[in-house]
């Protein structure tokens, strides 16, 4: 059984940033490309950003150049440091597997982070 436990959100001004934390309960934690999602109100959930298992990173087209998405294979976590936040960042965070661009373990949300940009 997989689980993710999310952490880091807050209240933020337009132009600051904020680092997420994902921690992963699964067993091969090494062998998943791992991902940040984040839904905001009244929208569906979309994926912002990929971390591959080799390393690679894919970004949505919004985020590029101000988030970044690491992970650390030996602590099982995923972070996602974000810069330069704008009010459209607004959402709920969470992180799940990556498949194709979809989420490998669908029925296995966390709880998510909530961040919030306004002044």
């Amino acid at each position: 059984q997989v689980r993710f436990v999310e952490s880091g959100g807050g209240l933020v001004q337009p132009g600051g940033s904020l680092r997420l934390s994902c921690e992963i309960f699964i067993i091969v934690f090494s062998a998943y490309d791992m991902g940040w999602y984040r839904q905001a109100p009244g929208k569906q959930r979309e994926l912002v950003a990929t971390i591959f298992n080799d390393g690679r990173t894919t970004y949505e087209d919004s985020v590029k150049g101000r988030f970044v998405i690491s992970r650390d294979t030996a602590r099982k976590t995923v972070s996602l440091q974000m810069n330069g936040l704008k009010p459209d960042a607004t959402a709920v965070y969470y992180c799940n597997t990556v498949l194709f661009g979809s989420p490998l373990h669908p029925t296995s949300w966390g709880q998510g982070t909530q961040v919030t940009v306004a002044a």
